[in-house]
């Protein structure tokens, strides 16, 4: 059974910085490609980036050169680096496999990001 369990998550003024991490237990996680997503109230879930096996990363625009994602196969373990806070990143992160048609595993309970002005 696939186990995804989100954290670093906060709150942050604008223009602050956080990293989150993600576990990963049950799938082989070194072979998948791995994406972080976030949920904003009253939207749907997005992917925010992604990184494959062989580390080549992909971002939405709105957070390109400003978030970094990276993964730890020893560790089993994704991160997101997130810089230059802006409120509009507020919402709830979560990890899952990448692309999100790839998607088999249920998602984890994510973890809270929230940007004051």
């Amino acid at each position: 059974q696939v186990q995804l369990v989100e954290s670093g998550g906060g709150l942050v003024q604008a223009g602050g910085s956080l990293r989150l991490s993600c576990k990963a237990s049950g799938i082989i996680f070194s072979v998948n490609a791995m994406g972080w997503y976030r949920q904003a109230p009253g939207k749907q879930r997005e992917l925010v980036a992604g990184i494959t096996r062989f580390g080549s990363t992909d971002y939405v625009d709105s957070v390109k050169g400003r978030f970094t994602i990276s993964r730890d196969n020893a560790k089993n373990t994704v991160y997101l680096q997130m810089t230059s806070l802006k409120p509009e990143d507020t919402a709830v992160y979560y990890c899952n496999t990448f692309p999100q048609y790839t998607i088999t595993a249920d998602w984890g309970q994510g973890t809270q990001v929230t940007v004051s002005s």
